[in-house]
């Protein structure tokens, strides 16, 4: 009996301190709040400088007067920014309308936006 409870003990203590305050994916690749982290770690920093940079491009491509199909946008840190249509279709998938940076892997992420400008995917 006694090894019952100490065996719950244990659980409910790795179960209160192993998931609650950490970061986590959005169903788009954007890391959030999971809880109330004390610490926001060095790539969740790098994403979210990356996310930023990706708006301040799309807003500067915008107010010189591209029209935004699939194309690639520019380079952002260790991402690369490019827009996709949404649902994706065949043009999203060719490499004249990705970045060249990610395609030859001088580059490991990328930030797909649509047409306005919003999130749609972070790998």
């Amino acid at each position: 009996m006694i090894l019952i409870i100490v065996t719950i003990e244990i659980l409910l203590i790795l179960f209160k301190f192993s998931y609650e305050d950490s970061w986590i994916k959005d169903s788009c690749g954007v890391y959030i709040k999971h809880g109330n982290p004390s610490i926001i770690p060095d790539y969740v920093e790098q994403q979210r400088d990356a996310i930023n940079c990706a708006d301040e491009l799309y807003n500067q491509k915008k107010s010189e007067g591209m029209e935004f199909n699939s194309q690639c946008l520019g380079k952002c840190d260790d991402f690369v920014v490019d827009v996709v249509h949404v649902p994706r279709n065949s043009d999203d998938n060719l490499s004249e309308n990705q970045c060249a940076n990610f395609l030859n892997g001088k580059v490991k992420h990328f930030i797909e936006l649509d047409k306005e400008g919003n999130i749609v995917r972070v790998g």
